[in-house]
């Protein structure tokens, strides 16, 4: 058991050093192709953000395990939410910009809600299992492209749409660090698949539940830091921003991707995840507009963190 602990940490460190490396190599590259920095943030950036859930839901995928798959986003987006955002606020108040409220938190909920009527076949046409299928996928990459185009043409025209900073590195270093973020992400996802399927079995307790905390947790750790200290530097209203995004990311890409891949199998105890993700983005939203400072505060800070120890406690009182 001990060793699959220490290969599961070594797994996402792995991970987000692959990540964190693709990202920067490739935006380096991008750069150098002329491409404007608000499309390597909308592209790059942002496909960047979600790639440890994609590298480790793809594995997954392959390897049959739909509970680790499902519960990986899901737990993911319920994290970015109820814990990056939380503890940001805590940190220090949110300034929540206006195209995070018109595009960013709508667009999460929405992803929430496409996903829960993909998902339930059983409850809503009476079929005989749940799965989200290849046209599933097919579904959820095409509203990834309606975000994609819409925040483009958004961004676009908005002149205080924030830029990305791009830092510029000779080819063969960004090549080498592409290569060498790829070879992270691979290794690190293979790590994290086996040694979390090993630990639920080891348990007696689900694939599900296995990535809806340690693995999610493991792959919320970028947003969770970049967005603590974009909080610590006075930076939060932008890292509010790649949170959500991220959501987006993580269920109209990912899982859109991993269902073409080989379908996956939808549990209907996945449901009370789905509706607690989707609750966070209500809640977000009603505390983003109300009076007229469009502040997350402390206060809403801590009841975000609550709400998730609330959440885990359930989880493991119903497992």
């Amino acid at each position: 058991m001990l060793l699959e602990i220490l290969l599961l940490i070594l797994g996402l460190v792995l991970l987000i050093f692959g990540a964190d490396k693709l990202v920067e190599g490739a935006s380096s590259v991008a750069d150098k192709l002329g491409i404007p920095a608000f499309v390597i943030g909308l592209t790059v950036v942002a496909f960047g953000t979600s790639m440890p859930e994609m590298v480790v839901n793809i594995l997954a995928s392959f390897s049959g395990n739909s509970g680790l798959a499902i519960g990986n986003v899901i737990g993911s987006n319920t994290i970015n939410i109820l814990v990056v955002v939380g503890i940001t606020a805590i940190i220090r108040p949110i300034t929540v910009m206006s195209s995070t409220i018109r595009i960013e938190i709508p667009y999460s909920l929405l992803a929430a809600i496409v996903l829960f009527l993909l998902a339930n076949d059983l409850l809503i046409d009476g079929a005989e299992q749940s799965i989200l299928s290849r046209i599933d996928g097919m579904v959820l990459i095409t509203f990834l492209g309606l975000f994609l185009l819409y925040t483009y043409y958004s961004a676009k025209s908005d002149k205080y749409a924030p830029i990305t900073k791009v830092k510029k590195r000779k080819t063969y270093i960004s090549i080498l660090m592409i290569a060498g973020g790829i070879l992270g992400l691979y290794f690190g996802g293979d790590l994290i698949v086996n040694s979390a399927t090993t630990i639920a079995r080891s348990l007696g307790i689900s694939d599900a539940i296995i990535g809806l905390t340690v693995v999610a947790l493991g792959t919320s750790l970028p947003e969770l830091v970049t967005s603590a200290v974009a909080a610590y530097k006075g930076n939060s209203d932008i890292a509010i921003g790649n949170v959500l995004g991220s959501n987006i990311f993580n269920v109209f890409m990912v899982l859109g991707i991993s269902s073409i891949i080989r379908p996956l199998p939808f549990y209907p105890a996945a449901n009370v995840d789905i509706l607690v993700t989707g609750l966070a983005s209500i809640l977000l939203f009603a505390f983003a507009i109300k009076g007229t400072g469009q502040k997350i505060d402390r206060r809403e800070g801590i009841l975000f963190v609550t709400i998730y120890i609330a959440y885990i406690v359930y989880l493991v009182l119903a497992a």
